[in-house]
């Protein structure tokens, strides 16, 4: 007799070992299972009834207008609130109805155009088209095809216009992808803004004046902003309206690959801010009402918009709009060669309230119930496993503000699949220390708990302050802390007041602390390593449409007269002392001391020991620190050191033996020693500490911060290199 067919759902393969890893997840044990079992159905009949994922994926090779081998044209759209569609453009006079499309089932249209006698295809590159739509009420519209890959405005335009692309010769790839790295260390950038010049940018003055720059800071990773074209600048590329077409503003989509190229050459992986949350409402030259239904891609009604964001709502159950969205990652990839993508807008994608007006405590009743849009969850499973299943190399990373557990573990766990997810909760509380505490009232205790606060086992991406900061509105550490003197004060020739000594010492403590103990993965928007000056605001109405904010002062690092140039050179020592060591790729640090009077945070990391000093008046000698590892300890990295505008109240020649004298639950420690040395004495009154024979202002300023680093093996006979 033969067995009952099984009616179990299927189950994630590897769920007990996310369950074993986080026993409180136990009670939702069901919403897993529910949430795979979603995912693998789609999967399944994706594979059933389109050939397979590899295939679906590929359709943006077919939809849109795209050239076959003999020269021929064939198009395709899917617009199934449409009663009619043709193409009309300059290639047959902008005759609205001369090339019918073929109606297909699924709402799917197509048209083949042979080549002309003498083989050329029938729409020339560079020539205008327009997908013409007869709506349900008799309306002729003019629509953009979704899957268009280039389109321009002209200068006396408003809307932008969609453009052939199919050049003889596409640009050709020389380099290949750098393999998946260890220790991210990104660069979050914007062409158009990159140049100290108030102009939009280009591709090729990233390709040749800024990679070199990020190559020299030591990041190994570049996050590119605003790619995906946008009609509006000013949204910072987040109200996309082609999304396989790279912005036209800043050249061309040629442009554009060399510029991967050339990243490439230099060993730097390049990632797309990809925007799969919403879509511009536009919809001359969107994807909004392409078929003149508000329902084509997006949700009909209040559900298909979001409130605070003015945007169109996608929905991710229906069949085309994932062929669209898995299509879009997959072109990216192969046509551009991007080496993965930042998911914006997650946490709107993940719950239906979209996280308006919602608190998240961390009680995992957040994060499970039907308040999660499971249909746009599992489309992010679909897209992290095809990802990974075609192109393993690659890196995707999740902007998620709510802290969906297992977000960041594979979708065999029942997890999201991401690699990374961005620690958002830090620059958050810098700004909240810096805005609301006196430094004396700064606690250590909440400073680590916030920096080591994720959840084990998945990779978090530190960062200190991002583009978010810099934005009009809002205001950037180094404005934070030294606001309106950045325009005074800034010059080694004008005296350095408490404000600038404060702030620049401040600047670098931040940024090292948050690098070394904030994450997996290390986080800087350009501009922001040397305090760039002012905010971010882009050409609008409310400021004459001026570019004076649009731009990144590069030049300000290069003037040797400028403090800036101070932190620029501590950035880059910084992330080349982690691509030495690798602390973003080693287990978590054990933090060794937080200790409140003394202002004093302690830890080890990758062999290192890191250890800051963010009293605002007290320095230390004979201080002891507890360690892990014995050996004989030397200075690496010193934000006092003179190159950094530091005081140089450290010998760096020093050399610090270990005890083996238990310490803070370590079994060995140091006595750290620092032998005094002559400083620049500041404008003010200098108050000389009893205790350490050395200069301090009596404001407290500069602050003082040690880092050593550790021996790499238990033993004298080794030389230990350190970090002070």
């Amino acid at each position: 007799m033969a067995a009952a067919a099984s009616t179990q759902p299927p189950q994630p393969p590897k769920l007990t070992q996310l369950l074993e890893r986080d026993p409180y997840l136990a009670p939702f044990e069901t919403d897993f299972q529910r949430r795979y079992s979603l995912f693998y159905n789609r999967l399944k009949n994706i594979e059933e009834n389109e050939g397979g994922l590899d295939k679906f994926s590929k359709s943006y090779k077919s939809f849109g207008v795209n050239q076959l081998v003999d020269g021929g044209i064939y198009c395709k759209e899917w617009a199934p609130g449409a009663e009619a569609v043709f193409l009309a453009g300059d290639f047959n006079g902008w005759n609205p109805f001369s090339h019918p499309y073929k109606k297909m089932e699924y709402g799917k249209w197509e048209l083949f155009m042979p080549p002309g006698q003498d083989g050329c295809p029938p729409v020339p590159h560079g020539s205008k088209l327009k997908v013409v739509i007869r709506a349900q009420n008799g309306e002729l519209l003019y629509r953009i095809s979704p899957w268009a890959r280039y389109v321009i405005r002209d200068e006396d335009k408003v809307n932008y216009d969609w453009v052939h692309w199919n050049p003889p010769q596409s640009y050709i790839h020389k380099h290949p992808s750098p393999k998946r790295l260890k220790s991210l260390r990104i660069y979050e950038s914007h062409v158009g803004i990159a140049s100290p010049e108030g102009k939009v940018a280009s591709y090729k003055n990233f390709t040749y004046n800024v990679l070199p720059r990020i190559k020299d800071l030591g990041y190994n990773c570049v996050q590119l902003m605003a790619i995906m074209e946008h009609a509006y600048y000013a949204s910072f590329g987040y109200q996309v309206t082609s999304f396989f077409a790279a912005s036209s503003r800043y050249g061309t989509p040629d442009d554009l690959k060399e510029m991967i190229d050339v990243a490439h050459s230099m060993g730097i992986t390049v990632l797309l801010d990809v925007v799969h949350s919403h879509a511009s409402k536009n919809s001359e030259d969107g994807l909004n009402k392409f078929d003149g239904t508000d329902s084509c891609f997006f949700h009909s009604g209040p559900k298909g918009t979001h409130q605070l964001w003015d945007s169109r709502l996608f929905d991710y159950a229906n069949w085309e709009v994932l062929r669209f969205l898995l299509s879009n990652l997959r072109m990216w990839i192969e046509d551009y060669r991007f080496d993965g993508f930042r998911f914006d807008g997650v946490t709107s994608m993940l719950y239906h309230h979209h996280g308006i007006g919602t608190g998240f405590s961390g009680d995992y009743h957040e994060y499970f119930g039907l308040h999660v849009d499971e249909d746009a969850l599992c489309y992010l499973m679909l897209a992290n496993h095809m990802i990974n299943f075609l192109h393993p190399e690659c890196i995707t990373i999740a902007e998620d503000v709510s802290g969906m557990p297992a977000l960041c573990r594979p979708v065999a766990e029942g997890g999201g699949g991401f690699d990374y997810r961005l620690a958002m909760a830090i620059p958050d509380k810098w700004i909240q220390i810096i805005k609301e505490l006196k430094d004396e009232d700064w606690n250590m205790g909440n400073i680590v708990h916030t920096l080591t606060n994720r959840r084990y086992e998945e990779k978090y991406i530190a960062y200190a302050e991002s583009h978010d900061q810099a934005l009009v509105g809002d205001k950037t550490l180094a404005f934070r802390l030294m606001d309106a003197e950045m325009y005074t004060n800034m010059s080694v020739l004008s005296p350095l007041t408490p404000v600038i000594d404060r702030g620049i010492q401040l600047h670098k403590m931040i940024r090292l602390i948050t690098h070394a103990l904030g994450g997996e993965s290390y986080l800087n928007f350009m501009g922001n390593e040397f305090g760039h000056p002012e905010w971010l605001d882009f050409p609008r109405r409310g400021n004459n449409e001026s570019y004076h904010y649009a731009r990144r002062q590069f030049n300000l690092t290069e003037d040797h007269l400028l403090r800036y140039r101070f932190l620029n050179a501590f950035d880059r020592d910084m992330n080349k002392l982690e691509e030495r060591f690798g602390w973003l790729a080693s287990p978590q640090a054990f933090v060794s001391e937080k200790h409140e009077s003394n202002k004093v945070i302690a830890f080890e990391r990758a062999g290192l020991i890191f250890i800051f000093n963010f009293h605002p008046y007290q320095s230390y000698v004979d201080y002891r620190v507890g360690i892990e590892t014995p050996g004989k300890y030397k200075i690496l990295l010193d934000s006092d050191a003179a190159e950094y505008g530091g005081h140089q109240r450290l010998d760096h020649s020093t050399e610090y033996f270990s005890e083996e004298y238990p310490h803070n639950y370590r079994p060995n420690s140091l006595m750290l020693q620092p032998t005094p040395q002559k400083m620049p004495q500041a404008p003010h009154k200098g108050v000389h500490s009893k205790q350490s024979g050395y200069c301090a202002s009596e404001y407290g300023y500069p602050k003082m911060k040690f880092s050593v680093t550790v021996a790499e093996e238990a033993s004298h006979k080794r030389s230990a290199d350190t970090l002070y």
